[in-house]
């Protein structure tokens, strides 16, 4: 219980105990105004959402950059009367990422929107040679000193997997792939995405992780050696 609770509890109790022990109706219909006042502003406040920003653009302040293969061109652009994140890919792999901590007990759900002018053409995602998406955000379970016990949760704009399936990366069984969009239907479109991380967590990996430790951004076309453009919005975690 934070303290803001613990004393609008403390005051409840209070009033509670005034309302007992007065004699003066008169009083009494004023306490149990308060008490009605003091729910309802207790009722405010736990319907209030709690937000954590990750991605509040124009701000890049504490995101890095990682190599792979060539380099995905990311720049903040206005278009749409909005500003975004602009991912040019050309044959390159490289993602953005942030290393933040987040409790999804409190914030579980991983808010974002996202655009691309095409997917990628005659892919298998399950292999190797297909592990390309034209947009993707990440959230990373970091395994601390035991590294190799990290994990990842791909939410990627799939070429031509169906909307809701889940399969392991081709590269590695720590990352684990969920086709949160698929195919050209909504291309050019800007699309709003809205997930509960904790109960992705739960029901896909199947651990009961509480806590990310980083989220990424990824477009890449390395391995087909095609190309395709994505932009993305701010991204936050939210309480509701």
């Amino acid at each position: 219980m934070d303290s803001v609770t613990s004393t609008m509890v403390w005051k409840l109790d209070i009033t509670a105990r005034l309302i007992a022990h007065t004699t003066n109706m008169h009083l009494k219909k004023i306490l149990i105004s308060l008490i009605y006042l003091l729910l309802g502003i207790a009722s405010t406040m736990a319907h209030t959402e709690q937000r954590i920003e990750i991605l509040n653009l124009p701000d890049l302040n504490n995101w890095e950059e990682k190599i792979f293969s060539n380099n995905t061109h990311y720049e903040t652009i206005s278009i749409d009367n909005k500003v975004a994140l602009k991912a040019s890919s050309n044959n390159a792999a490289s993602v953005l990422y942030k290393k933040i901590t987040v409790d999804l007990n409190k914030t579980p759900y991983l808010n974002w929107s996202w655009k691309i002018n095409k997917t990628l053409r005659n892919t298998v995602e399950t292999t190797k040679a297909g592990d390309d998406y034209a947009a993707r955000v990440y959230v990373v379970i970091s395994g601390g000193v035991l590294f190799w016990k990290s994990r990842a949760l791909n939410y990627v704009w799939s070429s031509n997997q169906l909307k809701g399936n889940n399969w392991p990366n081709a590269y590695t069984s720590n990352a684990t792939m969920i086709a949160a969009q698929s195919g050209d239907t909504l291309a050019g479109q800007w699309v709003r995405e809205k997930r509960n991380v904790l109960e992705d967590i739960q029901q896909i990996l199947g651990t009961n992780d509480t806590q990310i430790d980083a989220v990424a951004i990824m477009t890449d076309t390395d391995n087909s050696h095609q190309s395709t453009i994505a932009y993305y919005g701010n991204i936050y975690f939210s309480s509701q």
